[in-house]
């Protein structure tokens, strides 16, 4: 999913922005690749047949994707030319997504992946957030995806500058926090300037909880 090599993205146009609602639908298939096999997710659904595990997943993003674009939380996309290809989502803690799940959203996924998966997907929000109670606000980073096809050519890089300028420019928050299922994704983190906080276990997965403090606040403990 994540690319940590440090070469250059190729000599052609590159532009990051906040996805407009047309790009939305590439972004949820950029998204469904990346997670497909993200033991958390397919510990969570636990779901034996891969139609319905597909399904599940599908739904998740779709309605993920909604609450970002209903809330207005930044989704940002790397665009080469016209294509898009990295896509980033991170929320404000306190905020409406941040909120209890409203009923609406909470049915919808209940009906599309199951009442005890939609529990332990919360489930997973409370914790998280419990481990992170000592800041009074922070970006949490829900989803990062790069298209297999342009993996290892320094886009997700991109993304997390983006994301940096997005922490900066927001004089409300600490920093930036991801909880990463994948080992082989902390290193790409850390050498961002991500550290780790704890590692944390939900049934018989388990990821590191990293956090990345605002680029002022840093300078000022060091």
């Amino acid at each position: 999913m994540m690319t940590t090599t440090e070469e250059r993205a190729p000599d052609t146009e590159i532009n990051v922005k906040f996805l407009a609602p047309e790009d939305i639908r590439v972004a949820a298939s950029l998204l469904y690749q990346a997670y497909h096999e993200d033991p958390l997710l397919i510990n969570i659904f636990n779901e034996p047949n891969e139609g319905k595990y597909r399904s599940k997943l599908r739904a998740l993003i779709r309605e993920e994707l909604t609450s970002f674009s209903k809330a207005g939380q930044p989704i940002v996309g790397v665009f080469v030319g016209d294509n898009l290809v990295a896509v980033a989502c991170a929320f404000v803690s306190e905020s409406e997504i941040d909120a209890d799940r409203g009923w609406n959203w909470r049915l919808r996924l209940m009906m599309a992946a199951g009442r005890l998966q939609m529990q332990q997907l919360l489930e997973k929000e409370r914790t998280i957030q419990a481990q992170l109670s000592e800041y009074t606000g922070y970006y949490f980073l829900s989803f990062i995806a790069v298209d297999p096809h342009y993996q290892g050519l320094g886009y997700g890089h991109y993304l997390l500058s983006a994301l940096d300028t997005l922490v900066s420019e927001n004089p409300e928050v600490a920093g930036l926090a991801v909880f990463v299922t994948q080992g082989n994704q902390v290193n790409f983190f850390e050498s961002h300037g991500y550290q780790l906080i704890r590692q944390l276990s939900f049934k018989s997965a388990s990821g590191e909880l990293l956090f990345k403090p605002r680029t002022d606040k840093l300078e000022k403990a060091l």
